[in-house]
């Protein structure tokens, strides 16, 4: 017999389908309009199932953020995929056994110490693995600055010297996590672009090829407007949405498709609490959104049927108690839920809420478990 929500053992991870394909959807559309190709990231998913859903094809293309992750998307038949994270050399044999199995596995690196190491396994292996040249487009963390046009030349001939690929540059704007403005998100987005387009320039300009321009962060590529000598754009949270996400505009609450269902475990009614048995353990500890116009402690509270109830957060966590309480200020009231009632809880961070996990509970159209998705974690 299936399963249903108040079934279900809590804390556990559920997934909308529906809100899942459209947000899908929605990206790959706006991205078509603008001429480029979609590498969605599969950080956040961690999923088979819903990279299928997110790829355009069962073989890619993708982005992953660890070599578990490329281990395990390369079994599922994902053939396209960049590592994401710098490249440190004793990860080289990885790389290399994950692209012997017939994956085409690029990495990416900003460094000429870099750039030798993989010249030097190209040499060894005989592989000559693709690079990308990691370019910073706004002083947010890792990255060659853009118009050092002899630093990016120095790494390209350095790799192409040793046999290794130079395929391109990508970009990560991340400073546009700090914004809320469309019209600011746009600038950041339009930012990124130039700075891709001028790294990619130094390098035909001393020679060097320069295939792919790749950049990409929800935010830029929800809001980007002209995407000129750009290649293709990488996304991954936008899938499922969180409430992050949501306080920088890039998705609408209702898009929100990961929560969190938790059961209610007692009561504080003197401080006007709810407790509930998801703590810290079962949301993670990220509190981005305390940085943001709105506040919402360690997660929204919704009703089964993912309705937000008004103003009611996480407002405290340890770490298997989730203290429920309304938003300081609220001039409502508690609704009414006993010891035993279940609830939703929407994440700060899709990614941080997911590393909890290792499946998803995939509801339907009607709110039913429709199915259990296998999640995979580590490095």
């Amino acid at each position: 017999m299936a399963e249903t929500l108040e079934t279900l053992a809590t804390p556990c991870l559920l997934l909308d389908e529906a809100r899942l394909r459209a947000n899908a959807e929605r990206m790959r559309a706006h991205l078509a309009g603008l001429g480029v190709r979609l590498r969605p990231h599969l950080k956040t998913a961690k999923s088979l199932d819903v990279a299928r859903i997110a790829m355009t094809s069962p073989e890619g293309p993708a982005i992953v953020s660890t070599l578990r992750e490329a281990e395990y998307f390369a079994a599922g038949g994902v053939r396209d995929m960049i590592y994401g994270v710098g490249i440190a050399p004793a990860k080289l044999p990885r790389v290399a056994a994950i692209r012997a199995g017939g994956t085409d596995l690029a990495i990416i690196l900003d460094s000429l110490e870099q750039a030798r190491a993989v010249a030097a396994h190209a040499r060894a292996s005989g592989d000559a693995v693709p690079v990308l040249i990691e370019v910073d487009a706004d002083g947010h963390r890792s990255g060659v600055a853009p118009h050092d046009g002899d630093t990016l030349a120095a790494i390209g001939r350095a790799l192409t010297a040793g046999g290794a690929t130079l395929r391109g540059v990508m970009l990560h704007a991340g400073d546009s996590y700090a914004l809320r403005d469309p019209e600011a998100l746009a600038a950041a987005a339009e930012n990124e672009r130039v700075a891709a387009v001028t790294a990619a320039d130094a390098l035909r300009a001393a020679g060097l090829p320069c295939p792919v321009v790749s950049v990409g962060s929800t935010p830029t590529a929800r809001f980007a407007r002209d995407l000129t000598g750009i290649t293709e754009v990488r996304a991954g949270v936008y899938m499922v949405g969180d409430l992050f996400q949501a306080g920088v505009g890039s998705v609408a609450v209702e898009d929100i498709a990961v929560s969190v269902l938790a059961t209610v475990i007692g009561h504080q009614r003197a401080k006007g609490w709810i407790i509930v048995d998801a703590g810290w353990m079962a949301l993670s500890r990220d509190r981005g959104t305390a940085r943001q116009a709105v506040d919402q402690g360690y997660g929204l509270v919704c009703d089964l049927a993912g309705r937000p109830y008004p103003d009611l957060l996480v407002a405290d966590a340890n770490q298997e108690h989730g203290i429920v309480a309304l938003r300081a200020g609220s001039g409502g009231g508690l609704p009414d839920l006993p010891v035993g009632a279940q609830v939703r809880i929407l994440p700060n961070h899709a990614c941080a809420t997911g590393a909890q996990y290792d499946r998803y509970h995939v509801l339907d159209g009607e709110g039913r478990v429709s199915a259990v998705w296998p999640r995979i974690n580590g490095w």
